[in-house]
């Protein structure tokens, strides 16, 4: 057991005995080691018994906690309060917005147990009176409770991307030489994955009889040329049936979106696809390039084809370097030198640090003087290390005005500046976009982060007019993150093509708070493939020379040079 699910462990008890009534102090301290332990240097599975309890925030009852789950992978006390809380309670705590206290409320005074009955309880307003709730607490509860129950079967890519690549080889080599191929949306990388569909050259009686011999599959529905099942009671798989000779013609039309499809055909294609005898062929016959199956949503890629101006494609290969990372100096994991070492055994050539601002408290925000002290150290590091680079960045808050976290003399310290907003996110369109266009009009902010805040499947992000953001980031030379962790993903990929119109520069950039999010890296590049993103639009497909020339450029357009 490692250090994260020990924390999550702490973390959910301690809300438990707060749902509970349990004493507040002992609450308190599993929360508290839950804390401690995330932000451990080592894994407490190699930390010696006797030295366990000398790590500050963990006391006796945690430390006995912390042994009995690394020797029995149990944790007893857990489990009991897991035994006597309904399911649903369990289920409910998963509602943003609904604290502990808040839900013990509900659960003894209204006696609701389940998502439903709450949902319900929120449309007949019987939450307003209760104490501590208002029509603007339950309004946000009832939105939470229709996301959370609208999104609860879906997936985001990299959840289940290994899970599809594995389920491809696996039925590949079980229904040799039948072909199998995944296809639909998970084969065109799309962000949000509801099912993941293969196709098979065989009848439905073969594949049916075949898969229920594998474990975890699950037989749902059963259709003329489809089978649904469900793996491991969770993630829908749609299995395709067909015959070997169509076997590429319905790959092709069960891969492209129905946009994609519609165009397609509308243009003749239709034609093409009976008996082909490979996708290649079936492009070619209709008088296109090969589009690559992550392209075909049917945007301008059917015409792009047509005219044979297809862009080269941005591949993960193309990255040089890591821009938007934390290391300790905030919230991150690793220290500076641990990140660049890191960075430079993949064979990138620079890191360019961003750790949080002053403001970010909650992440331990770097001061004034802990800004110059950082950069007392990248200067070292640089000497060090040459020829690879630290480039001196930050992620600066955009305050509640659109003002950045610093005042002009410590901004221009900076090799360049990342924008984002982090506090304060429920906003009007007309408050977020003031925000976000005096940040753009900044001449220190170098790149615009995270665009508008979403996290994929949990947070929609404020509502922004993306064609205006871009429009400014345009006319004041500001790049546009798209930030590569899988839960973002924000900048949307859709936006990707105006703003390659615009001539806006876009920055694959992981947000790493740990070394092995520098591989998020890859998540964001599959999402720049689908706006059709090359590595000449992309900041982070700069070389170390390239990207200096380019901020010592940018500098002087800006007057920004001492």
């Amino acid at each position: 057991m490692d250090n994260y699910s020990i924390a999550d462990n702490f973390s959910l008890l301690s809300k438990l005995m707060d749902i509970h009534g349990e004493n507040s102090f002992k609450a308190k301290s599993f929360a508290s080691a839950a804390f401690t332990i995330e932000k451990l240097p080592s894994q407490l599975k190699e930390t010696p018994k006797d030295e366990i309890f000398r790590i500050k925030g963990i006391g006796e009852s945690t430390g006995k906690s912390i042994l009995e789950m690394l020797e029995t992978q149990e944790f007893s006390l857990l489990n009991h309060y897991l035994e006597i809380t309904p399911a649903g309670i369990l289920e409910i705590m998963k509602i943003k917005g609904l604290g502990p206290k808040k839900i013990a409320t509900i659960w003894k005074e209204l006696e609701i147990e389940s998502m439903g009955e709450l949902l319900y309880a929120c449309n007949e307003n019987r939450l307003m009176l209760l104490k501590g709730f208002g029509a603007k607490t339950q309004e946000s509860i009832r939105q939470n409770i229709e996301f959370y129950l609208s999104n609860r079967h879906r997936f985001l890519y990299a959840e289940v991307a290994a899970i599809g690549q594995q389920l491809e080889k696996q039925l590949q080599q079980l229904l040799a030489p039948i072909p199998v191929s995944v296809t639909g949306a998970f084969r065109r990388h799309s962000i949000i994955i509801d099912e993941i569909e293969v196709l098979i050259a065989a009848p439905t009686e073969t594949v049916s009889q075949q898969l229920a011999t594998l474990p975890g599959f699950e037989l749902v529905t059963t259709n003329p040329d489809n089978l649904v099942w469900q793996l491991d009671e969770k993630l829908k798989i749609i299995t395709h049936s067909c015959d070997t000779a169509n076997f590429y013609s319905k790959l092709f039309t069960t891969t492209g979106s129905p946009a994609f499809i519609d165009k397609f055909n509308t243009a003749g294609g239709a034609a093409f696809l009976h008996h082909a005898p490979s996708e290649e062929a079936i492009f070619s016959a209709a008088g296109m390039d090969f589009i690559p199956p992550f392209l075909r949503e049917g945007n301008n890629e059917l015409t792009q084809a047509q005219q044979h101006q297809l862009p080269e494609i941005i591949q993960p290969a193309d990255i040089k370097g890591i821009i938007h990372s934390h290391s300790n100096w905030s919230d991150g994991e690793s220290s500076l030198e641990e990140m660049a070492l890191a960075a430079k055994a993949k064979g990138l050539e620079y890191l360019v640090i961003s750790d949080h601002s002053r403001t970010a408290f909650y992440a331990n925000g770097l001061s004034i003087e802990r800004v110059l002290a950082q950069h007392a150290e990248i200067e070292a590091l640089n000497k060090k290390l040459a020829p690879f680079r630290i480039f001196k960045s930050i992620e600066s808050d955009i305050l509640n005005d659109g003002a950045l976290d610093y005042p002009d003399e410590i901004l221009a310290k900076f090799d360049l500046v990342i924008a984002s907003v982090h506090s304060n996110l429920k906003m009007t369109e007309e408050k977020a976009m003031a925000r976000l266009l005096k940040a753009i009009e900044n001449p220190h902010t170098t790149i615009l982060g995270h665009m508008t805040g979403r996290l994929l499947l949990s947070r929609n992000g404020y509502p922004v007019n993306h064609k205006a953001v871009i429009d400014a980031c345009a006319a004041n030379n500001v790049v546009i993150e798209l930030n590569a962790h899988p839960r973002r993903l924000d900048i949307d990929w859709t936006w990707l093509p105006y703003a390659i119109e615009k001539k806006v520069m876009i920055s694959i950039d992981p947000d790493a708070h740990s070394i092995h999010g520098f591989n998020d890296i890859h998540y964001g590049t599959l999402a720049a493939q689908k706006g059709g993103i090359t590595k000449a639009n992309n900041l982070s497909s700069y070389t170390v020379d390239m990207l200096n020339d380019y901020l010592l450029q940018r500098r002087q357009q800006k007057n920004l040079l001492p």
